[in-house]
């Protein structure tokens, strides 16, 4: 209250003077004694009159120390209406004596300089008392990019004493040279070794969040030249919601290089298929699983289960959810997607109306050799136990996540996910539950992936192990993947397999070279080894098979594989067969399997790779090796 009342004080001055330097002007410094006391008089009227404009337009809400442009806007506003107001309030009162028209101009000019000057002279004042020595502290560091994230940035590290910019480069011509906010524009950001080195500085902040991946994969390929730290700030997406502020740095990972587009989600579908209602994910402590079960929890379900075999992944993910949504009702059920009785037992006591099926033996070269029939159990008859004991509880839509390895399989694992998508599909035919499988690629950090073996390999100094020059795969965020299952789910009517964009495939020994120059360090320093391929492992991983159509959906990002149904009788063979027979040897498991699934063909010696891998998502292509055969052609 105090802090008002010296505000409105000091408003109240600045009216008065302001209307008295307005007539001393006017009478260049020399007011006669007849006009001295129609001022008084005049004054009297105009400035508890102005007062009463400036409470009306809130000026005392704000706080002196942090005005900015909207304070200005609020006192230009203001002002404006009182200098429209004073003529006419004069004429009303009908005092004696006009009011010269000069008076009448300069008093709201003067008036604006009087109240804006003091607010923003207090902050600067203010600043300069509070962040003024960390000016001089933190380590230096250069801003590559000169646009409004980095001035946004630079305001906000003034105030740190982590960090001090002395200086930014930009790729504009016109910048360089300048001064933004006081400082200097250096040069290209392909000058970064040189300038870095002239200035002493080991660290570079990369502040270009609408930069194209191509950008932003040149900046830190400059970083790596200089042997300078590369960090980023957030993106406009992280920025606009208000999660995280500029300041808020970070290492560059490798999303921030492989570009991929925010995906934009049917929020109001969602909110309708998974707001107040139960929801099951299987496999919900795994890299897919726990991340289906944090977007569903945005969408405030009434009950969220979490099904998991290991007890580990089952509590980390029930902490995870607890710290982030502490007000989702969840249910942590361990329990094996074979086990019937479990199955059953977990669904009539709970009666989910969605069941995200996740669970799945998925390594390729770990499922490929001593663990062949248990991929096949797991991937095959877990599906079927889990979607059947979902048909008997009516639950509304079951959704399978496969792969994209499930395309002309030549791996134990690949042939086990597309037979379990013949299973659901077979399984379509004898209900209304509605069925429908996703298919994706890789993803950035999964267990089991190459990311996380790749910063092991880094921390202890390299080398890094790629199995092949010339291998490549698509990739996508974890989290990316988890809101277009979403999306999936939600467009399905039953029977269909879902694909996912996975956008430009990439070659894994880039991929490697990426995190190299990612930690600050060459290939002078961390070697590269070709260890050859993996019982199982694949050059290039497809899309679509041979004979696969596919058509658009509604969302850019999904599209439907066009398959021939097996027949309903399926079912009746293989679930039989699977309980009954023996544990079989990989050999006789991959044997059995290419009688089961027609596209399956155990990788004996691998086809170099191809020259063109397109996508069926647009006309994009990516070259690899020239001269060589390219796989085969997608169609759409």
């Amino acid at each position: 209250m105090i802090r008002v009342f010296l505000v409105f004080f000091h408003d109240v001055v600045a009216a008065g003077a302001a209307w008295f330097l307005a007539h001393w002007l006017r009478f260049n410094m020399e007011i006669t004694p007849y006009y001295t006391d129609h001022m008084l008089r005049t004054m009297f009227w105009i400035v508890p009159l102005q007062t009463l404009v400036f409470w009306t337009f809130g000026l005392y809400r704000g706080i002196w120390r942090y005005a900015s442009l909207q304070d200005l806007k609020r006192i230009l506003n203001a002002v404006g209406i009182a200098a429209l107001v004073t003529p006419v309030a004069l004429f009303m009162v009908q005092l004696s004596g006009p009011v010269p028209r000069t008076v009448l101009l300069l008093d709201p000019v003067l008036l604006l300089l009087l109240m804006s000057g003091s607010r923003l002279g207090y902050r600067v004042w203010r600043e300069h008392e509070v962040y003024g020595a960390l000016r001089y502290q933190g380590k230096p560091v250069l801003v590559l990019g000169a646009g409004d994230a980095a001035l946004t940035l630079l305001r906000e590290l003034e105030r740190s004493p982590a960090w001090r910019v002395v200086g930014f480069l930009d790729d504009d011509e016109k910048k360089i040279g300048l001064l933004l906010n006081g400082v200097k524009v250096y040069g290209r950001i392909t000058d970064l070794p040189q300038i870095s080195e002239k200035i002493g500085v080991q660290h570079a902040i990369v502040a270009m969040p609408g930069a194209t991946h191509e950008e932003r994969r040149r900046a830190v390929q400059a970083c790596s030249d200089a042997k300078v730290k590369a960090l980023t700030v957030p993106s406009y997406d992280d920025l606009v919601s208000g999660r995280i502020t500029v300041s808020s740095l970070r290492e560059i990972e490798l999303d921030d290089l492989l570009g991929r587009d925010p995906v934009v989600l049917d929020d109001a579908g969602l909110h309708d298929l998974l707001t107040g209602r139960v929801v099951m994910v299987s496999g919900a402590g795994g890299s897919i699983g726990s991340e289906l079960c944090r977007q569903i929890g945005r969408f405030q379900p009434r009950l969220l289960i979490l099904f998991e075999l290991s007890e580990f992944a089952l509590y980390s993910i029930s902490e995870d959810l607890s710290e982030h949504y502490p007000a989702l009702a969840k249910v942590s059920a361990i329990g094996d997607v074979k086990d019937e009785a479990r199955a059953a037992q977990v669904m009539e006591k709970y009666r989910p109306s969605i069941v995200f099926h996740a669970a799945a033996y998925k390594h390729v070269p770990l499922m490929e050799e001593e663990n062949a029939w248990l991929a096949l159990q797991n991937n095959v008859l877990g599906t079927y136990t889990l979607a059947a004991a979902a048909v008997a509880h009516a639950v509304e839509r079951f959704v399978l996540i496969s792969t994209d390895k499930a395309v002309n399989p030549v791996n134990v694992m690949g042939a086990s996910k597309r037979l379990a998508e013949q299973v659901c599909q077979a399984l379509q035919q004898r209900t209304s539950m509605r069925l429908m499988a996703v298919r994706f690629g890789n993803v950035l950090g999964s267990t089991g992936s190459v990311i996380p073996k790749f910063r092991d390999q880094l921390a202890r100094g390299g080398p890094i192990t790629v199995t092949h020059p010339d291998i490549i795969r698509y990739f996508m965020s974890i989290p990316e993947a988890a809101q277009l299952v979403l999306q999936a789910a939600l467009m399905g009517g039953g029977g269909e397999v879902f694909l996912l964009d996975m956008g430009k495939p990439v070659r894994i020994a880039d991929l490697a070279r990426d995190m190299i120059r990612l930690s600050g360090l060459s290939e002078n320093d961390v070697k590269i080894i070709f260890t050859g391929l993996r019982p199982g492992e694949k050059l290039f991983e497809e899309l679509m098979g041979g004979d696969e159509q596919s058509l658009r959906t509604a969302h850019p990002k999904v599209r439907i594989v066009r398959l021939a149904p097996p027949t309903p009788e399926l079912i009746d063979r293989l679930i039989p067969w699977l309980r009954a027979t023996r544990t079989l040897a990989d050999g006789e498991t991959r044997a059995a399997l290419m009688r089961w699934v027609n596209e399956y063909q155990p990788a004996q010696e691998q086809p170099p790779a191809g020259l063109l891998v397109g996508s069926v998502f647009s006309d994009r292509a990516s070259v690899f090796s020239p001269g060589h055969p390219a796989p085969p052609a997608v169609r759409s």
